[in-house]
């Protein structure tokens, strides 16, 4: 694995550069202290797309494509990466991905391959593919340009709203909250934000190493990989000391609030930094000015 020295300020602001022409610079909605990042309106619903474009531009692709697997949002973003780019893509996904996010990777053109029980799964059958074809593998999470990637929304949100005193990040493979651990080096408290069915990082930094965690939380298919990155882990441990629980009654009661109070529109995993305000599972002192990093929107509405 390449060294987590290769991952900081410097790295982050020439992998924007690389990346600009193909992300949005997604908007903030500023309510009083609290700051929230909309990265639901990013390209394939979520911050994925930034990690997903770091390694398509950044590293040689074969004649064989690429393939990921996913839970549902890095796979989407590596299919419209690949769709804009013109590059053969294959995205491995679990049962348990959202039919939302299966429809979203077919319709950029990628094939979609779906089994297993979860995230582990399909890594393992991505793993056997890039043996078989050759293809370039796309870490969701544990690779030097996906969390290069993922910096960037910390970058963005800085210039924006350079004011902040807290970030609010919910973490399944801990990717985005390591590339935002990254880019602040502690000039801003990060918080984690993990669901109490899959506590990965929490589980990680009790043990001083990433461990096997459980698997479930209404969030399962973008923060349930069993366990954290190498990568990601060696970065935030640094700096993270806070990880806030929430159950699936908070995620649900945050996915409705932001609705109703913000019209925005999250998908559980994307809720869940915020589902940490709702449920009490993070205070904020007076005055403490908080960001909330509303991290995906790929979720099916009902219309009546």
């Amino acid at each position: 694995m390449v060294s987590e020295a290769k991952v900081c300020r410097d790295a982050v602001i020439e992998t924007e550069r690389a990346i600009r022409p193909y992300i949005r610079r997604t908007p903030l909605l500023r309510d009083g202290s609290l700051t929230l990042k909309l990265e639901g309106l990013q390209h394939a619903g979520s911050f994925k797309a930034r990690g997903a474009f770091a390694n398509l531009v950044g590293r040689d692709v074969p004649d064989a494509g690429v393939v990921a697997a996913s839970g549902g949002n890095h796979g989407a973003a590596v299919a419209y990466a690949a769709m804009a780019l013109g590059v053969r893509a294959v995205i491995f996904v679990p049962d348990v991905s959202s039919p939302a996010k299966v429809d979203r990777i077919t319709a950029y053109g990628a094939r979609v391959v779906v089994g297993g029980a979860g995230y582990s799964d399909a890594y393992e059958a991505s793993l056997a593919y890039v043996r078989d074809t050759g293809a370039l593998a796309i870490h969701a999470f544990d690779s030097v340009h996906t969390v290069l990637g993922q910096g960037t929304l910390a970058k963005e949100l800085e210039e924006d709203a350079p004011d902040l005193d807290t970030v609010l990040v919910a973490v399944g493979g801990a990717g985005l909250v390591a590339g935002i651990t990254a880019w602040y080096e502690g000039r801003v408290k990060v918080v984690a934000v993990e669901p109490s069915g899959a506590p990965t990082l929490h589980d990680a930094l009790r043990a001083g190493a990433p461990v096997d965690a459980a698997v479930g939380s209404v969030a399962i298919d973008s923060l349930a990989p069993r366990r954290v990155g190498a990568l990601p882990f060696a970065i935030v441990s640094r700096h993270v000391r806070d990880v806030a629980i929430v159950d699936d009654a908070a995620i649900d009661a945050a996915r409705a609030a932001l609705w109703d109070r913000y019209r925005v529109v999250a998908e559980p995993g994307g809720a869940a930094a915020y589902a940490a305000l709702v449920c009490g599972a993070y205070r904020p002192a007076e005055g403490e000015r908080v960001g909330i990093v509303v991290s995906g929107a790929n979720t099916v509405l009902t219309w009546s």
